[in-house]
């Protein structure tokens, strides 16, 4: 199944998308409630809502999209997870994947500005393979790993690259508020090949092409990123585990860095799951529009 979570002339709802046409599932099934929350972690709906008639009431155009999960338990991402882009970048091949969490205020929507902060003028983008864990656990093995996993996303790892420098861990700069966008769609495992590998993955400004790869190019796959986290905590139902980026970042660029601006949209592409779009705004701008309003 494709789902959707947004709004469209009503409260926040669960869609099933085909095509560019969406039913309300949410109305159907009062039980899956106004999020993903409640069907990741819970087989059963996932089936029923699979029985639910496809009446293609909306047109996917008319929904503003909200997160997948309002406030995911966890949010854990992987860093230095293309051999290319940790060569661009200057480190050295790891033996295990860097590893970082983000916190629910530096998330937000695809479609909803992605803010680069006042103090920095150096706010990068990262394409992203994102998984949503459905079933927890903790000591998982690889060969079972994917049974744990809900659905695919697509995630922007928007990353201020002088505060992530600032220190040798790298909280500052991929917390930033509203810098991590997520979605718009959530794909569930047999909507794409095992792992969602070997699946273009792209980041775009307008027709400039920032980075073009693929997932099957990760040194750490999507069953493998599980098992190996699932080493060191519970993973939850609604976790939400993102997979590191391709080369081509804003930073490597050559002879000088890319950095998003604000009046751009970045749109990051991965075949089979859809495209996650995001204005880019300065907080300042921001701050005096809300100020105004």
């Amino acid at each position: 199944m494709r789902f959707l979570v947004g709004t469209a002339d009503g409260p926040q709802t669960v869609f099933a998308v085909q095509g560019d046409r969406a039913t309300d599932l949410s109305a159907a099934m009062p039980e899956i409630g106004h999020d993903l929350s409640a069907i990741s972690a819970d087989p059963s709906l996932w089936s029923k809502a699979e029985t639910i008639p496809f009446d293609g009431a909306v047109a996917v155009r008319d929904i503003t999209p909200a997160l997948p999960i309002q406030n995911p338990p966890t949010i854990i991402c992987l860093g230095l997870n293309y051999t290319d882009h940790i060569k661009e970048g200057g480190y050295d091949i790891p033996d295990y994947p860097a590893l970082f969490m983000r916190g629910r205020n530096s998330i937000m929507a695809a479609g909803a500005p992605l803010v680069r902060p006042s103090c920095s003028e150096k706010l990068d983008y990262e394409a992203e393979l994102m998984l949503i864990i459905g079933k927890g656990g903790r000591h998982i093995p690889e060969a079972e790993a994917l049974n744990h996993v809900f659905g695919y996303t697509v995630f922007n790892d928007g990353s201020v690259r002088d505060y992530q420098r600032k220190t040798h861990q790298w909280t500052p700069g991929k917390n930033f508020d509203n810098t991590g966008a997520i979605g718009p769609f959530v794909v569930t495992p047999d909507e794409v090949p095992e792992g969602a590998s070997g699946l273009k993955i792209e980041s775009r400004v307008g027709d400039e092409i920032l980075q073009s790869s693929n997932t099957g190019n990760m040194i750490w796959p999507a069953a493998t990123a599980i098992s190996i986290i699932s080493e060191y905590t519970t993973l939850m139902p609604g976790d939400h585990i993102a997979l590191g980026t391709p080369p081509g970042v804003g930073h490597a660029k050559k002879p000088n860095p890319r950095w998003l601006k604000p009046g751009e949209v970045i749109d990051i592409e991965i075949e089979g799951i859809g495209i996650c779009s995001n204005p880019i705004v300065d907080e300042v701008d921001l701050a005096g529009k809300t100020a105004a309003e």
